[in-house]
């Protein structure tokens, strides 16, 4: 088995996570050795939550899981690639698909799509 490079960041390494059937990039994270582990044994998206300090299962509160299907390295075994499938259709913790919605265009922001959930009723229980 491969060994991923944690050393060489502090130990955390970026997660680009793509969808398997559009190749959208959904959303970027970071993980850890402990969110690496459990990413492969579980098949589910897991990252490390640098603002909570702790593992985070995308999808735990909303559902909206990640089932990976497929994993890529970088040629510096310090970046990975998940391409999963996007169960229930929002990546987004704002209810968008992905989290990059937001366009750059003629130096103003657009929004790209609408919210498929709205994250008040889904988070604020």
């Amino acid at each position: 088995m491969i060994e991923l490079d944690f050393d060489k960041t502090g130990g955390l390494i970026p997660a680009i996570v793509q969808d398997c059937h559009t190749n959208e990039v959904l959303m970027l994270a970071f993980i850890n050795k402990e969110a690496w582990e459990t990413s492969l044994s579980t098949g589910k998206g897991t990252f490390y939550s640098r603002s909570r300090n702790k593992l985070w299962i995308k999808g735990e509160t909303s559902g909206n899981i990640q089932k990976i299907k497929e994993i890529r390295i970088d040629c510096d075994n310090d970046t990975v690639l998940f391409k999963v499938e996007q169960v229930g259709g929002a990546a987004c913790h704002t209810g968008h698909k992905s989290c990059f919605y937001r366009k750059l265009e003629n130096n103003s922001i657009k929004i790209v799509g609408k919210p498929l959930f709205d994250p008040e009723e889904v988070y604020n229980k």
